[in-house]
């Protein structure tokens, strides 16, 4: 009786402690590409800040990425980032 107590308190712990170091991670948000680069939108895990994971177009999202970008506010902020240093795209957010 003392095993399967033994058992359960450790199965219990262990689902605890994967659960909790899942809801710590960063989330991936979306990702997509333009001009010669990709990227991964994430969210910190106190949902507060965004930042950039941006790879070569021709990378792999396996690999290490090229770039990581600082924080961001706001996924738009950071996709308007993405789009103006990276995509060449011209945007009225983009600085001149």
């Amino acid at each position: 009786m003392l095993f399967k107590k033994s058992i359960f308190l450790l199965l219990t712990t262990a689902t605890m402690l994967t659960t909790s170091s899942i809801a710590m991670a960063d989330s991936l948000i979306s990702n997509g590409g333009g001009g010669d680069y990709k990227y991964q939108l994430w969210r910190s895990t106190d949902n507060t800040e965004y930042f950039l994971k941006i790879w070569n177009r021709d990378s792999s999202t396996n690999s290490a990425p090229s770039y990581i970008t600082h924080s961001f506010e706001s996924s738009r902020d950071a996709l308007d980032y993405f789009d103006c240093n990276y995509a060449n795209k011209s945007l009225p957010s983009c600085p001149r």
